[in-house]
């Protein structure tokens, strides 16, 4: 079977041949237009519409010859497209000269037509957006001489969901990567056997992938720490080791990188010019979808939801300015990125089109990769500004609002389909004894580590919010009241296990969690009102401890 990059190099190739088929068409169409103008002898006014028909035809070659491979024909539709636009801004009538330097380019666009195109469509490889795949692997090597230490790290660390395997030695680390490279390592500089950062080096150079590397020593003086800059670490922690900055590194470093595809809205009425750029991207890991009615865009906007809108400016029954206007005067798209991509080169009306809503302007023919870079950054701006609407600053978490919002479409989901729905509230103990005793920044450090565990532990589909100040709710969908007791059980256990640090000081933090499902409530309020009631019933029934709403199992 064809490979999917193969597929879509098949079909880009077939876009090709089929533009070069239509071809002699579009230029008997605009040569049609333009011998019913020559002829005619009227006002200005009269021939105003068949001077922009000439116009916009003319502008459409101009992209779509030079995106295919046909320069010629690009290059001569750009001087009649130049040319009848000056003559359209005069507003006057066509002058004898006028007419006379229009037919020459014309026939200059006639004759282009009929050359050899310079180069049938090339597709080299397409950058891809697409972050690499994650396959799962959660696993840390542990190289430490010093058992104990060793082994209370590694036990720490498993709370988060990491599997760690520890070595006592480099020989035994050397013989366990080069049978099954990890994840991720965290190395002693300083063993019996060796340097960890000179061991280090050497293995990278052994493995088709950098290690990540977190190094850990007893000094802190600038010596070392170039060592293991040298060796590639990315981090570096002096004895005793801060267990959760540890834990935020490794996070960083093995991060789940599959991220969601970004869509695309692409609207450009040359059906081919729009597939060819829906292919690119689509090549680059993007999900598309191709409006070529303009007047239909509002139907799209709802049914596809993009996070960036690719447009054309000059469109049947409208342009693309108007329908930026539109857009932006909707409060639900005023934030989503519209990206022109015209062939349009005057810079007055590029920055015209900016000033009308547009964020970038892109001038056809566009290579694959600067397409993809283009549409890429603003799709990835466009998301973190959205994040910082909806979650959680401290932790990244949904925010309130957010949660609410997510809970009511779940529970809307759930009823239809008739699948189980719980809905958890979590509230750390005494949490205000946490930061009196300890500090407002060792609280939020608490805070984190729960938020971070309720992450690693839960699933992509459950949703995970940060409902108020120690306050946490998880609605964990397709979940029955046993199954969601079960595993907010299993992460309470843990997290009390977990050991948080402050000037030289450790101490744990336990949570209470109270659980209410459907059917027993009847709309996302009670779910959550009963919720909340468990939850004060795991407070009041000595806390550290998982409750399930009346009715609920």
């Amino acid at each position: 079977m064809a490979s999917t990059a193969d597929s879509i190099t098949e079909k880009l190739r077939a876009l090709h041949d089929n533009f070069a088929a239509q071809l002699p068409g579009r230029i008997r169409e605009l040569e049609e237009v333009w011998d019913k103008l020559r002829d005619r002898e009227g006002t200005a006014e009269e021939q105003a519409e068949p001077l922009r028909i000439l116009h916009y035809l003319s502008h459409k070659l101009t992209g779509t010859g030079a995106t295919f491979g046909f320069s010629a024909v690009s290059d001569a539709s750009r001087t009649l497209e130049t040319f009848v636009r000056e003559v359209m801004e005069g507003c006057h009538r066509l002058t004898a000269e006028q007419r006379s330097r229009i037919n020459d380019h014309v026939e200059d666009l006639k004759q282009a037509a009929t050359m050899k195109d310079d180069a049938v469509l090339r597709q080299e490889t397409i950058p891809s957006s697409r972050p690499p795949r994650d396959d799962g692997n959660k696993t840390i090597y542990l190289v430490e001489d010093d058992a104990h230490l060793a082994q209370d790290l590694a036990l720490q660390i498993g709370y988060f969901n990491y599997t760690v395997r520890v070595f006592n030695n480099l020989a035994g680390f050397r013989d366990a990567v080069s049978q099954s490279p990890p994840t991720a390592v965290i190395m002693d500089i300083n063993l019996p056997d060796g340097n960890g950062a000179a061991a280090i080096t050497e293995t990278q150079k052994e493995c088709s992938h950098p290690l990540p590397t977190v190094f850990l020593s007893g000094r802190g003086d600038l010596a070392a720490r170039l060592d293991a800059v040298r060796a590639g670490g990315v981090a570096y922690f002096t004895k005793p080791v801060d267990l959760a900055a540890l834990v935020d590194a490794l996070d960083r470093l093995t991060a789940n990188r599959v991220r969601e595809p970004y869509r695309v809205l692409i609207v450009e009425d040359t059906v081919s010019l729009a597939n060819y750029y829906a292919l690119t991207l689509r090549q680059a890991g993007m999900i598309t979808e191709v409006v070529s009615e303009p007047l239909q865009v509002m139907m799209a906007l709802t049914a596809f939801c993009p996070e960036l809108i690719l447009m054309d400016m000059y469109m049947p029954d409208c342009t693309g300015l108007e329908l930026a206007k539109v857009i932006r005067q909707q409060e639900t798209y005023v934030g989503i990125p519209i990206v022109f991509l015209s062939a349009e080169t005057n810079l007055d009306k590029q920055l015209e089109a900016m000033r009308q809503g547009g964020d970038d302007f892109l001038v056809k023919p566009i290579q694959p990769d600067h397409l993809i870079s283009a549409v890429a950054s603003r799709t990835q701006r466009y998301r973190i500004l959205r994040s910082f609407m909806s979650r959680d600053s401290l932790t990244g978490l949904c925010n309130h609002t957010t949660t609410k919002e997510l809970l009511s479409n779940a529970y809307s989901l759930a009823k239809r389909r008739g699948a189980p729905l719980s809905f958890a509230m979590i509230d750390i103990d005494h949490f205000k004894a946490v930061n009196d005793t300890h500090g407002h920044a060792a609280g939020d450090r608490v805070i984190k580590s729960l938020a971070r565990l309720l992450q690693q532990r839960l699933r992509k589909s459950d949703i995970i919010g940060r409902y108020g100040g120690e306050e946490f709710a998880v609605a964990l969908i397709d979940a029955d009241a046993s199954q969601a007791r079960r595993i907010m059980d299993e992460i309470r256990a843990d997290f009390a296990q977990v050991r948080h640090g402050e000037g030289g000081r450790e101490f744990t933090a336990t949570f209470s969690c109270g659980i209410a499902t459907i059917p027993s409530h009847s709309h996302p309020a009670a779910l959550i009102e009963a919720s909340d009631k468990a939850l004060y019933d795991a407070k009041r029934g000595g806390r550290n401890k998982v409750v399930l709403a009346s009715g609920c199992g």
